[in-house]
């Protein structure tokens, strides 16, 4: 760092806060800078601000915006609650990017408050990374999974309820499930983003708009909605607005249930290629390393691994931003530090987890033909295709005999008096997967 362009507020909050260790994220920080180059702008068209002021302002706030000064912003993540520190850093660099006669509080900050500028700066940093990343990670990682859907379509196994054998379905039938369970996080997702990009700018200090010129925030909007192509839009009311962050909540509850699918899909990948020769075996996955240091040749799940470490801290996240999001006295929401380092890191986490399972696991994944039979075959559970011939007690009679005796289905099925046309017309492993069709 050349030279130190922050001032004594900043000073006091960096000797006030050695908590974590740990920034404001960067995507705030730019954001803050964003809305304050908007602001000059919009301030100076308004009348408000001198304009020569505004332009100092603005150019300066472009290349915070840009990350020309990320070395700037030293405060903890963990800070006052309204991000009033984080605020005052971003005004008093600007001022003194801008050069003399810039003040941090009068020009930088005008129209504006800690309270309403530093959630708008979190809102629209999530918004951002959600569009611009996470939703097309999710993609990404849907389309690899409806992929090997298709490859695995005629690919028969063993059903599995409870961990234990089931009816014969298709291992592109389960892959088609994991792809929809990927599709409906997307869409959950995608239904936050017009709560999340509500931003309670204009409200300054309580919501009433106190010092802030009545056309300052819709234009301030209109100026970034311009600037980034993001829709930016009004609250649905400023004191809704000032006092919660139900939208940061919101959109972290998605994320969650992205965590639980991505558990789902991690785990059934690890579980299925498992062995591969005295486990499940159904699937081989891709050899990415040396699974041991000591036993040769082993291939550990690696990557669902790591999906399943993101899937808990995601989850661990999200129960922080509740409870955040439930400190909402009267006015304000004091806990949006907090929310704004769990939501992004979130984000962050979830769309590097999907691209990783995606291109390294899911796109590798390769059908063991030899398992899948193996487990088709062996289920006694292809007995509840008889229960229409023969009724469901003797075809539990049926069962029980085989397992007692590990013989084949069709052999007691046969000593039992079924016959052989019943037993080729029940026993079909490919009808009895497809089923109804439902699942086709």
């Amino acid at each position: 760092m050349a030279e130190q362009l922050w001032g004594g507020e900043t000073t006091k909050a960096v000797e006030n806060f050695p908590v974590s260790g740990e920034r404001v994220p960067l995507p705030v920080i730019h954001w803050l800078g964003r809305i304050k180059g908007a602001a000059a702008r919009v301030n100076a068209d308004l009348g408000q601000l001198d304009a020569d002021v505004a332009k100092r302002i603005a150019d300066a706030a472009d290349k915070v915006a840009g990350g020309q000064y990320d070395d700037q912003f030293p405060i903890d993540v963990f800070q006052t609650g309204s991000g009033t520190s984080s605020n005052m850093n971003t005004n008093e660099v600007l001022a003194n990017i801008a050069g003399e006669g810039t003040h941090p509080n009068d020009h930088v900050n005008m129209g504006q408050s800690s309270n309403d500028v530093f959630p708008s700066a979190v809102h629209l940093a999530a918004l951002e990374q959600t569009t611009k990343n996470l939703l097309p990670a999710l993609d990404t990682l849907a389309q690899a999974l409806e992929a090997k859907a298709g490859e695995f379509k005629d690919i028969v196994k063993s059903g599995r309820t409870h961990l234990m054998d089931a009816v014969p379905v298709t291992l592109g039938q389960e892959f088609a499930g994991y792809a929809a369970q990927i599709r409906q996080g997307e869409a959950r997702v995608k239904d936050t983003l017009p709560r999340l990009s509500q931003i309670p700018l204009g409200g300054t200090a309580t919501g009433t708009g106190l010092n802030s010129h009545r056309d300052f925030a819709a234009k301030v909007r209109e100026t970034l909605t311009k600037d980034t192509g993001l829709e930016i839009n009004a609250p649905a009311h400023p004191f809704e607005a000032q006092g919660n962050r139900d939208g940061l909540v919101e959109a972290s509850g998605a994320l969650k249930v992205i965590a639980v699918s991505l558990t789902k899909i991690a785990n059934d990948l690890a579980f299925m290629g498992s062995g591969p020769r005295v486990g499940i075996g159904e699937l081989f996955l891709p050899e990415l390393q040396k699974g041991s240091s000591i036993m040769p040749g082993k291939v550990n799940p690696v990557i669902p691994e790591v999906c399943l470490q993101v899937a808990a801290q995601v989850i661990g996240n999200d129960t922080a931003i509740t409870i955040g999001g439930m400190q909402g006295q009267f006015e304000l929401n004091v806990r949006i530090p907090l929310m704004a380092r769990n939501l992004l890191q979130s984000i962050h986490l979830l769309t590097s987890a999907c691209t990783m399972l995606a291109d390294k696991c899911v796109s590798g994944l390769e059908a063991n033909l030899a398992g899948c039979e193996a487990s088709a075959e062996g289920t006694l559970a292809t007995a509840t295709a008889l229960n229409p011939y023969i009724g469901y007690d003797k075809a539990g009679e049926i069962v029980k005999e085989a397992t007692k005796s590990g013989r084949p289905l069709r052999e007691v099925a046969r000593e039992k008096g079924v016959d052989e046309d019943t037993l080729n017309k029940a026993l079909n492993l490919r009808e009895i997967a497809a089923g109804s069709g439902f699942a086709e």
